[in-house]
């Protein structure tokens, strides 16, 4: 990001760009960014967007090949293509080529390293992976925008409004949003307004039905999953998170195993820190055995729904009752 910026900044530009990583926040703010400093985005005569797995990587190279009508350079955008998934060697072989009055930008969700568009993107222009961001930089974004907004936050209720919202940037944006129009007039914002405005993830529900079902609290591990069937979650998507989340625990438990703090069980299990703290401590409630059967039961739960011999429901509702019994 570092020397995205600083392109940005100094006007010194590549000829092409992929922005990739799971951080979906800052791939927009600074797919803008980069956008906005290369060209004017209402020129519609040197920008072009393409969208999506139709996009034909014949066009892209024609409009490059294409002089920009008085403008120093044409800029082509190009989101989710799935070039970089899969062969894609036009464009390979076309980038060491590509005229320096052309900009080639592509913002892709998945890509593959070892793909050839990837290693030319690397070697001709700029890659930039957008990373989920740790807990001090979440923390420090977080206060900067209160403290632009003159308002101030408790460390209390900080902690819980970073449990509530996970570390999706764009989650946060939204709820920080929510939180500031719910506390407006109100110089200090408390734990009671994150309870009662912030709105709890879909994979922190899992996380708490987790915890009812190593507490043995049947009852509540239940009604979280009929609170997310009223969400209209689906119940193979559920089942899906139920699974990551052991998954998760048994990775988190090996690793302690090894005699590993929090901070490096975060950086290995690539996760934040406070997320990593809270799998340890639910890790403690189960043996090891006990995830590796989870994780299998969950396997095998996914393929008596596939099979047609359980409804998706029903399914999901008996891998609770057996793990959440006394």
């Amino acid at each position: 990001m570092k020397m995205l910026a600083e392109d940005i900044k100094n006007g010194a530009f590549k000829t092409s760009y992929l922005l990739c990583g799971e951080e979906a926040y800052l791939r927009t703010q600074y797919r803008n960014r980069l956008m906005s400093a290369l060209a004017d985005p209402q020129d519609t005569m040197n920008v072009s967007r393409f969208q999506g797995k139709g996009t034909r990587p014949e066009e892209l190279i024609d409009l490059a090949e294409t002089l920009p009508f008085f403008a120093s350079r044409r800029v082509i955008l190009v989101e989710d293509s799935g070039f970089f998934k899969g062969k894609c060697d036009l464009l390979a072989n076309y980038l060491p080529t590509m005229p320096d009055t052309a900009c080639l930008i592509f913002v892709e969700t998945e890509t593959d390293k070892r793909s050839r568009l990837y290693k030319a993107v690397k070697n001709q222009g700029r890659v930039v992976e957008f990373q989920t961001q740790d807990e001090a930089t979440l923390t420090k974004w977080i206060l900067g925008i209160l403290k632009r907004e003159g308002r101030q936050i408790s460390r209390q209720a900080l902690a819980l409004f970073l449990e509530r919202t996970g570390t999706d940037m764009e989650h946060i944006s939204r709820e920080l949003e929510k939180l500031l129009s719910y506390t407006y007039g109100q110089e200090a914002i408390t734990p009671q307004d994150v309870e009662e405005i912030c709105t709890v993830l879909i994979s922190n529900r899992i996380f708490d039905m987790i915890r009812a079902i190593a507490e043995k609290k049947q009852k509540q591990a239940l009604d979280l999953y009929y609170d997310l069937l009223a969400l209209k979650e689906p119940p193979m998507r559920i089942l899906f998170l139920i699974a990551r989340q052991f998954q998760q625990l048994l990775l988190v438990k090996s690793l302690m195993a090894k005699g590993l703090d929090k901070g490096a069980i975060a950086s290995k299990a690539q996760m934040a820190p406070f997320v990593a703290g809270r799998c340890m401590s639910q890790s403690r409630s189960f043996s090891a055995e006990q995830l590796k059967a989870a994780v299998k039961d969950c396997v095998e739960a996914e393929e008596t729904v596939k099979t047609g011999r359980m409804n998706d429901v029903l399914s999901v509702e008996l891998l609770i009752l057996k793990y959440s019994q006394g």
